[in-house]
């Protein structure tokens, strides 16, 4: 009866590894600002792949980060890199993230098409989304109050101007956002609100920007030259609020979410990144 029993559970395992080897959906989970990007890679890669499902949902990078470590996604897209404790959460739970940079981006400071402003530094912009600089026409502009706009804290974006522009590259700094500045839920909804709030500035990925909002050129200092989150200007690393993309996935991860990541990095997967307003890495 033992040994009946224990070829049963061989059974029930190979038959569980089979299926898992022919996984036929893919679950991506995570940055807002990716969002648009990966939807456009799963609908090309489904055209080429018919039998496999992939499902692309936001929320922000946090959140991505959390679905690969319990295991409820596949992969993790990401506007920022793993942090070491959850690397070491993931590690503690049987996965091993591996990363891959997929695309690049230049965070645009955006704000009303009304509102008189071209341009602002590093320093300016750390000291307007601290709340030091609170009216506008402190920076050239109108007397008028200041709105600030920033992504919530679960989103990558967020993270990384927090760290990249009010720390200036300290990430164990502790300057924070001004208490008054609006938390929005999305990339999109920031845009939203610029578009209608002539005394709005907000931050997003170059990848959504439009008409309806005004793109701030950004100096790195004061002797820099203003420069405006372009594709030439983020290849070329002039543009100062620049960084890479992510997707992470569990190390070995085969099937399907291997080839997955294969078309991302393929001459059509980067052509994908140039079309949706991103910078490709080759």
């Amino acid at each position: 009866m033992f040994k009946k029993w224990l070829f049963v559970l061989a059974v029930f395992l190979f038959t569980a590894q089979a299926l898992a080897a022919g996984k036929n959906s893919i679950q991506i989970k995570g940055s807002d600002t990716m969002v648009n990007l990966a939807q456009a890679w799963a609908e090309e890669f489904s055209k080429k792949n018919p039998g496999v499902n992939v499902s692309v949902t936001g929320g922000g990078s946090g959140t991505g980060i959390a679905a690969l470590i319990n295991r409820t996604c596949d992969i993790a897209e990401t506007s920022r890199s793993l942090k070491d404790k959850e690397m070491s959460l993931a590690v503690s739970k049987g996965i091993k993230p591996l990363e891959h940079i997929v695309a690049l981006d230049g965070i645009a400071i955006v704000v009303n098409p009304l509102n008189p402003v071209k341009n602002l530094t590093i320093a300016q912009l750390r000291e307007i989304f601290m709340g030091n600089i609170k009216n506008w026409k402190q920076v050239g502009g109108e007397d008028k109050r200041i709105v600030l706009l920033s992504r919530e804290v679960n989103s990558g974006t967020h993270v990384f101007f927090k760290e990249h522009v009010l720390r200036r590259g300290n990430e164990s700094g502790s300057e924070e956002f001004a208490p008054d500045a609006l938390l929005m839920p999305s990339s999109q909804a920031i845009a939203d609100e610029v578009a209608q709030n002539p005394n709005a500035i907000g931050y997003y990925g170059m990848g959504y920007i439009s008409h309806r909002q005004k793109v701030i050129a950004v100096a790195g200092d004061d002797k820099s030259p203003f420069v405006e989150p372009a594709l030439e200007n983020v290849k070329n690393k002039t543009y100062p609020i620049s960084r890479p993309l992510y997707m992470y996935t569990d190390t070995g991860a085969g099937g399907a979410t291997k080839e997955f990541i294969d078309f991302v990095y393929s001459p059509q997967g980067q052509e994908i990144v140039e079309d949706t307003d991103f910078v490709p890495i080759k």
